[in-house]
């Protein structure tokens, strides 16, 4: 039978060891917010075959089109468009007068309901195109876990992140604003578990957050 004193040390080794994981878990929380660019880059730089735009916010369709305006890549794909949402919707962020000027070049994606689905869309496409690279289009805070499931879906292929950065999200003491620590320390969590996933398996995961 346990002794007092010895069920005493096994509690400080388990407080020990959860304070330990605490510990990192809190360090990499912050490495995380701190690695997050604060300003969406401009149409500079070489161009890749394909673009790639994970919907959920009209700045990143914004962003994504000037990019295909300005020929940086001769496809757009739009990944995780909601069912009944046509190329006409999209009009108003495009630039374009009107659908036949992007019927050439858009194409869009209605399979994907998470980054997961994303990534396994955009390698679809990617494959069927024969492209070799593809600039992804997403915000700051999703950008590190996009990369983790595209870059696992489509080994080979050179991902160039160009990140948008919505003026919703604070990521200047992020931790005051209620808002974005709830959505800065989700998608931490989430791409903890992506690089876990990668880590163990090439395959992407067929369900996900």
């Amino acid at each position: 039978m346990t002794s007092p004193a010895g069920m005493r040390r096994t509690i400080r080794r388990i407080l020990l060891v959860l304070g330990s994981i605490v510990g990192l878990w809190a360090a990499g929380l912050f490495l995380f917010a701190a690695s997050l660019p604060r300003h969406t880059p401009g149409v500079d730089g070489p161009p890749t075959d394909g673009i790639v735009v994970l919907t959920g916010g009209s700045e990143r369709m914004e962003v994504a089109f000037g990019l295909l305006r300005a020929g940086k890549a001769r496809k757009l794909l739009i990944s995780g468009v909601h069912k009944g949402v046509a190329l006409r919707d999209l009009l108003p962020v495009s630039g374009a007068g009107d659908v036949a000027e992007l019927e050439c070049c858009v194409v869009l994606g209605y399979e994907a309901d998470n980054t997961e689905g994303n990534a396994v869309e955009t390698a679809r496409w990617v494959q069927r195109e024969g492209f070799h690279s593809i600039r992804l289009v997403t915000a700051n805070y999703h950008m590190p876990r996009s990369l983790v499931e595209l870059r696992r879906a489509l080994p080979g292929v050179e991902v160039v992140a160009h990140p948008v950065a919505p003026g919703s999200v604070r990521l200047e003491s992020w931790w005051n604003w209620p808002g974005t620590a709830e959505l800065i320390i989700s998608e931490y969590n989430k791409y903890v578990a992506a690089m876990v996933r990668a880590a163990i398996t090439n395959t992407p995961a067929d369900n996900a957050g």
